[in-house]
């Protein structure tokens, strides 16, 4: 129970990598606020989290929407005091960003703001209700994107999803600084590819890409988000109470080549 009598506000909590966390902290004791765009799916997070006996609320909004960022962490300490946790999970990519046939100059807009403008919204009104408890944990998820270069995929060298998630880790690093003193710790995960409805968009469309993608890293397979999760368990919990600024790689080695 790493997370007992915690709050937890997880950011597109409706799959992926954030139903994942929403599902392992919520067992690992703490009360869930599920964030999703989708309603319908952050619902069923917190199904599943109710039905092991666990405790989940929901809300839904668009993390690049300043009211709506702030209507989520409301919601949380409406619902439960406070927020000690804040999982940053939402997230897209240019395949996924906009209607067919968008412009690349609107894809670039659209995968910035939901990726890195959301995450600092997120930290820009969770970080005063973290201060007035004492501290908190932000785990934020970036990417092996933001630390290396990544040739060719959609848009090639004005792939917005690459700069996206280098300035999550770099917005990472800015927060820990300034609010250490705070009791405030902010990392950030950066995965490799995992095994998420994002990647399987891109398998559909390339019925070689899974073992392309595999092949990439040398452990030879994709990470699961149960993998990320547990990552984010340790960053969220006191286990790691001397961890704050640090991008934690998960990625199979992908980044160590």
């Amino acid at each position: 129970m790493r997370l007992e009598n915690k709050v937890a506000l997880i950011t597109g909590g409706g799959s992926g990598i954030g139903r994942a966390s929403a599902e392992m902290f919520a067992r690992e004791g703490a009360k869930i606020m599920v964030s999703d765009v989708d309603e319908t799916t952050a619902a069923e997070t917190q199904s599943t989290i109710r039905g092991a006996g666990g405790d989940a609320s929901i809300i839904t909004g668009d993390v690049s929407n300043s009211g709506d960022a702030e209507r989520m962490v409301k919601a949380t300490i409406d619902a439960y005091g406070r927020v000690d946790v804040l999982v940053n999970s939402a997230g897209i990519t240019g395949r996924n960003a906009m209607y067919p046939g968008a412009s690349a100059e609107e894809i670039w807009d659209r995968v910035i703001e939901v990726n890195l403008k959301g995450t600092y919204l997120m930290c820009w009104h969770a970080v005063p209700q973290m201060e007035q408890a004492g501290g908190g944990s932000i785990v934020n998820l970036a990417s092996i994107m933001g630390l290396v270069g990544y040739s060719g995929g959609l848009g090639g060298g004005f792939n917005a999803y690459v700069p996206s998630k280098g300035g999550v880790l770099q917005l990472t690093k800015n927060l820990a600084i300034d609010y250490a003193k705070r009791g405030i710790r902010v990392n950030c995960i950066c995965p490799g590819y995992i095994a998420t409805n994002l990647t399987r968009s891109l398998i559909e469309q390339d019925p070689e890409a899974q073992g392309k993608l595999e092949a990439l890293h040398p452990m030879g397979r994709l990470g699961t988000a149960d993998e990320i999760a547990s990552a984010a368990l340790f960053l969220a919990s006191d286990e790691s109470s001397f961890v704050t600024g640090t991008p934690l790689i998960v990625d199979g080695g992908y980044t160590a080549q």
